[in-house]
């Protein structure tokens, strides 16, 4: 008879290799629980995908200048030689009184940095047809979404411009040496600068023109090399400094020199050290700021970044910076990301919670926890192949794995519930798991196949939209496929070894042993959390105090609940279903349900077509 059974039933190689070799199943489901926690905790989180803006913009500034004029003088001898760059996709512009700006737009797969190297050169071929007294010269910009400041720290108080910087240079040092960032920019802040104020009427007696003033001192702030000077066969290197040190050193410079006469530029122009005129401004309660924008350098951690920044602010306030200076944190970016993913994984962990508890309710403790082991191992299995494509954990990808939630477990049921088919037959727990697993592998490989079906041509959806949603697909693809690794590997083998036949129990006895163990064990729960509560471990306090709950409700709702299902539900299905399956094949009945079928698709297609939807 058992060799006749073995004929007869299917079974799937990968499946019966596994519950063959459970003990390298066991240790791969091991290797999967330490290396997806390890891929998940080290996983860049940031709130959205690092998509590349595949624009690169050029602007001009030609005072005095006409629409008309900026567009034959500065807009189309840049479009020129912008169309000889092969990989570039369109090219608008936009000529405006005095101002000219170009749009050289990229395919979205282009290597943007590349790209604005040859926007670049093109501008440089097109400058000897540019007029020769632009007001500035073309600006080549790109858009780097990488480069938006993560925060801003700013510092202020009754301070002076130069002590209020000297700080903020201390904090941009410090801040810099993180491997997370990629720079620190200070706004708000004045440089120094040399300013020359001419007298103009002296200029013009002594015959001195602005270039004569330029030259000369272009001529004297200079370093240079000497040469080599060779003493005792050694090879010394001569450097000859010249650049200023002070404005004494400026005012001393012989501008002009005509019959021995020296002109000095302190003869003619009065030379102060002062501060370069503001390009950003920054306020707080009425006083200066100095303003540092924290720039994260692309692919690394947003909230390692955002605490590392916020211990070394802790850190200075203590000691390096007097009481009195006012430290400020704002558009803080983490604080987002992190709600944002604490408020995901809730989700997530609510939504395998209340799947786990449906699953006691219609199929009781015989099996749902080695449905409920699929949702946790497919999505750790998911993480490890994220974190090997280099994908940061963001909103899409989040947002993909809540939507891949509910269908992580459709396989696992399937599997389960006939591994225990067979079980309840007669056969013994390694028998049932290779045929229950073999008659049901090709149909769920197939439903699945059809599921991803519908994803992956989303993963090649073009354009800047598909670069920065192709997460969501690429995801739901992933985790997918790994449910049903679990379902077909993983699943089987935890069955063989583990799975029985739940029977309900009538005795009185029993039940009572039944229940004293179950109000025992969480007697010693909840005496654990109590514990737990006061040393400060919230996590393991919550862990009991959930598995305590489960329990209780397991035994008082989702076992007496599952055997009624199984004895009352179920079957009234079961007969409902059978005999409208009767009622539909009988007599002439196949014909009316095909025909009216038929009547139905047609009817929905005109109602499409009457109503379509907005």
């Amino acid at each position: 008879m058992e060799n006749k059974d073995k004929k007869d039933h299917r079974l799937f190689g990968l499946s019966t290799f596994s519950v063959d070799n459970a003990t390298s199943i066991f240790l791969l489901a091991f290797i999967i629980l330490i290396f997806g926690v390890q891929s998940y905790d080290t996983l860049p989180k940031e709130s959205f995908p690092e998509v590349p803006w595949p624009k690169v913009y050029i602007n001009t500034v030609y005072f005095g200048n006409s629409a008309t004029d900026m567009e034959n003088l500065v807009s189309k001898p840049i479009e020129k030689e912008l169309s000889t760059i092969s990989e570039l996709k369109t090219v608008t512009s936009s000529s405006l009184q005095d101002f000219s700006l170009i749009v050289a737009e990229f395919n979205e797969d282009v290597d943007i940095e590349s790209a604005t190297r040859k926007v670049k050169d093109a501008v440089d071929r097109a400058k000897p047809e540019l007029p020769n007294d632009l007001t500035s010269e073309p600006e080549v910009l790109e858009i780097n979404m990488s480069e938006i400041p993560i925060m801003t720290v700013n510092l202020s108080g009754n301070f002076s411009n130069d002590q209020l910087r000297n700080y903020a240079e201390y904090l941009q040092d410090k801040i810099e040496e993180l491997n997370e960032i990629s720079s620190v920019d200070l706004k708000g802040d004045l440089d120094r600068e040399v300013a020359i104020d001419v007298n103009l009427a002296k200029m013009e007696s002594l015959e001195i023109s602005f270039g004569d003033i330029e030259n000369a001192i272009r001529a004297e702030n200079v370093t240079m090399s000497g040469g080599e000077l060779v003493t005792n066969d050694f090879r010394r290197t001569i450097r000859i400094v010249g650049e200023f040190t002070n404005v004494t050193q400026i005012e001393d410079l012989i501008v002009k020199s005509e019959n021995q006469m020296p002109v000095f530029l302190k003869d003619i122009a009065q030379v102060r050290f002062d501060y370069a005129d503001r390009t950003s401004i920054a306020r707080a309660g009425g006083q200066p700021v100095i303003s540092l924008d924290v720039i994260k350098r692309a692919g690394e951690n947003l909230l390692s970044a955002s605490d590392n920044i916020k211990a070394i602010v802790a850190e200075a306030k203590v000691d390096a910076f007097p009481e009195d200076l006012r430290v400020q944190i704002f558009n803080d970016q983490s604080v987002q990301t992190r709600n944002m993913v604490s408020n995901l994984e809730n989700s997530i962990i609510s939504g395998i919670l209340l799947v786990v508890l449906v699953l006691l309710f219609f199929l009781g403790t015989r099996n749902s926890l080695f449905v409920g082991l699929a949702i946790p191992m497919s999505m750790l299995l998911g993480f490890i192949v994220i974190k090997m494509l280099g994908y940061t954990l963001n909103m899409v990808i989040l947002f993909a794995l809540i939507l891949a939630l509910g269908m992580l477990v459709d396989n696992a049921i399937v599997v389960i519930e006939n591994i225990y088919r067979y079980m309840q037959e007669g056969y013994s727990r390694k028998e049932a798991a290779k045929y229950g697993t073999g008659e049901v592998a090709v149909p769920i490989i197939s439903s699945t196949a059809t599921t991803l079906a519908a994803f992956i041509p989303l993963a090649f959806w073009p354009g800047l939209m598909g670069t920065f949603m192709q997460y969501l697909p690429i995801t739901l693809i992933i985790t997918l496929t790994s449910s049903l690794f679990v379902a077909l590997v993983i699943n089987p083998v935890f069955a063989s070894r583990f799975m029985v036949i739940s029977k309900e129990v009538t005795e009185k006895s029993a039940q009572r042993r039944k229940r004293r163990n179950v109000f025992l064990g969480a007697g010693i729960m909840l005496a654990a959390s109590v514990a737990f509560h006061f040393t400060g471990i919230q996590w393991l306090r919550n862990s009991l105090w959930v598995v305590t709950g489960i329990s209780l409700l397991n035994y008082f709702v989702f076992t007496p609940g599952s055997h009624w299902f199984a004895r009352v539900v179920l079957p009234w299905l079961e007969r409902t279903y059978d005999n409208f399956i009767l009622f539909s094949l009988k007599g002439k009945n196949p014909g009316y349900f095909f025909g009216g079928t038929f009547l139905l698709l047609i009817f929905s297609l005109l109602l499409l077509g009457l109503r379509s939807p907005k």
